[in-house]
């Protein structure tokens, strides 16, 4: 009877992070399941998004699995967990807002367009205004999707060299990468929905045969 009972009781957080660090994937996921929701509390107060509280709740987990052996038994295990939490988050919030500061400097001309094609003065506005909508819906992107689409499609890095800067999977990247450029496309296409109509780009043809017949002329 006793053994049974013994059996029958939950394990503690020191025997989990005992077999986790003996390679026992069962007992990381119970830890991941213990301590998910709090984990994800957390995040979600920082980030106010669902999908994007859940994408920083799993990069915490892979920093907590990889600080796993630092872990000192005498404290207590989940403030060790909230405080890396807290921590990260932290350092996540910092990120975000430094990459709103150099947003206009990574959405450039030059990413939108060769540089060596020559544009007359309308097919410059409507440039200029492609432009100001792509940083616009952007901004609109959760930042674990925005950074990876950024570094993928503005500054041309590999999904490894993305994933080493991130301390990420490859897989994981790529995901985010597919999800972010779906969620660009889309609201983009919103921001064009909402121009005038005399600014979207349906409306370029009449003044391209004005320009074009003063050319001819």
């Amino acid at each position: 009877m006793s053994v049974d009972s013994a059996a029958a009781q939950p394990a503690t957080p020191d025997s989990l992070i005992e077999q986790c660090l003996s390679g026992d994937q069962a007992a990381w996921e119970a830890i991941v399941r213990q301590n998910w929701r709090k984990v994800f509390n957390v995040a979600y107060k920082f980030v106010g998004k669902h999908d994007e509280a859940e994408d920083l709740t799993q990069d915490i987990f892979l920093k907590i699995f990889r600080a796993l052996r630092t872990f000192d038994r005498r404290a207590n295990f989940q403030t060790w967990i909230i405080s890396i939490s807290r921590n990260l988050c932290i350092d996540h919030y910092r990120s975000v807002r430094k990459e709103r500061q150099t947003i206009a400097r990574e959405v450039d001309t030059a990413d939108l367009q060769p540089a060596s094609i020559e544009r007359g003065p309308y097919q410059a506005v409507e440039h200029r205004d492609l432009r100001t909508l792509l940083r616009q819906a952007l901004q609109m992107l959760p930042a674990t999707l925005r950074t990876a689409v950024i570094l993928r499609d503005l500054h041309e890095l590999s999904y490894q060299e993305i994933a080493d800067r991130l301390d990420l999977p490859e897989g994981t990247v790529k995901s985010r990468i597919n999800r972010g450029r779906i969620e660009l496309a889309r609201q983009l296409k919103r921001l064009q929905d909402k121009q005038p109509a005399s600014r979207r780009r349906r409306g370029a043809p009449a003044r391209g045969r004005g320009r074009r017949s003063g050319v001819s002329e």
